[in-house]
């Protein structure tokens, strides 16, 4: 769903693009400090019952910037020449763990369901999963579904900073993405079955 808008933040973030190239970052080394940045959020998110509103604050700031690394290295390799085979790899596998220590953090907190929270990070793992197996078999999926990683991030974002003011918000944020991402497999199931009896 956000695909077009994503697309026109890339454009727009050429000159950062440049200083990271000129400063000696690769994509596999802003992938890598993304993946960093997951891990500091997942942290953030275990330990939130300790200091609620601070650590919340830091989770959602850790993983909005993680977000912007994970937008940032796809630029950087296609602006400057670097894009390749292994690195759109490497990033799809740092993504995979990312998101899930980022729900692992939330579900040992104690900030949601733990079932309801499994199920989210399975459907989120699911979705990029699809998306991989029908590409290989050369079905597009890009657009396909609610819940692509970047609408994954915002959800998750907005629900926490509720979660500031009132914490059982974050709870409903993770039903609204074990719906979402579960609901976006089976589309993308559907497209697969729709293309493939074509």
């Amino acid at each position: 769903m956000l695909t077009k808008l994503k697309k026109r933040i890339q454009e727009m973030l050429g000159a950062e693009a440049n200083i990271a190239y000129k400063l000696g970052f690769t994509p596999n080394k802003i992938s890598i400090v993304g993946f960093i940045l997951s891990l500091a959020s997942a942290v953030a998110y275990a330990i939130v019952p300790a200091q609620q509103i601070l650590f919340l604050v830091l989770a959602v700031v850790f993983m909005l910037a993680s977000g912007f690394c994970d937008t940032m290295d796809g630029i950087v390799a296609r602006t400057f020449n670097q894009a390749s085979t292994f690195g759109a790899f490497f990033d799809s596998v740092l993504d995979r763990y990312a998101d899930a220590a980022i729900y692992a953090g939330i579900i040992i907190s104690g900030l949601c369901n733990p079932v309801l929270g499994l199920a989210a990070l399975a459907g989120s793992v699911l979705v990029s999963y699809t998306r991989a197996r029908a590409e290989g078999i050369g079905i597009k999926m890009e657009s396909v579904g609610f819940a692509e990683r970047a609408e994954r991030m915002l959800i998750l974002g907005i629900f926490t900073i509720a979660a500031v003011f009132y914490l059982p918000a974050l709870n409903f944020g993770i039903i609204v993405l074990a719906v979402l991402t579960n609901v976006t497999v089976i589309q993308r199931a559907y497209h697969v079955f729709k293309t493939l009896k074509k």
